[in-house]
């Protein structure tokens, strides 16, 4: 996917379908990571010193006595029966719905591994993006 530029916007169906058994698994994942490090690590030291000045960022006379101790950032997607919610740090909340069915129906069963992701259509930048190995977990 990532070797190639525009291969979500291939595999996206262009035509509405009529689902008929549609089962994916209620599954809740979460993840929080702690940037600092890998930051620092790539050299970008200057913000998490008491000499990085962040005074062009911060509406502040004490701003030059700040500085960055972590950076970090959580994310959460939940699918059930009433549908998808994810969020990140920013506290963005995204919903999806299905369009109209349309055609001859067609079985949608997710019983094994997949890939999913929460995608902007005008734009699209792709929000969320993960993987489900094992549903013996979840419940279909």
């Amino acid at each position: 996917m990532s070797s190639e530029p525009d291969f979500i916007n291939r595999h996206i169906p262009t035509k509405k379908v009529l689902v008929g058994n549609f089962r994916i698994p209620k599954f809740k994942i979460s993840m929080r990571i702690e940037f600092s490090k890998i930051f620092k690590n790539l050299g970008l030291v200057l913000p998490f010193t008491i000499t990085g000045d962040l005074s062009e960022m911060v509406d502040s006379l004490e701003a030059r006595q700040y500085y960055v101790s972590q950076i970090v950032h959580k994310c959460f997607i939940e699918v059930n029966e009433v549908g998808t919610e994810a969020a990140a740090a920013s506290a963005a909340i995204l919903r999806a719905g299905c369009a109209p069915p349309i055609g001859k129906p067609i079985d949608f069963v997710a019983d094994h591994p997949f890939l999913f992701l929460i995608r902007d259509d005008r734009s699209g930048v792709v929000l969320f993006i993960g993987y489900l190995l094992d549903n013996l977990q979840s419940s279909l």
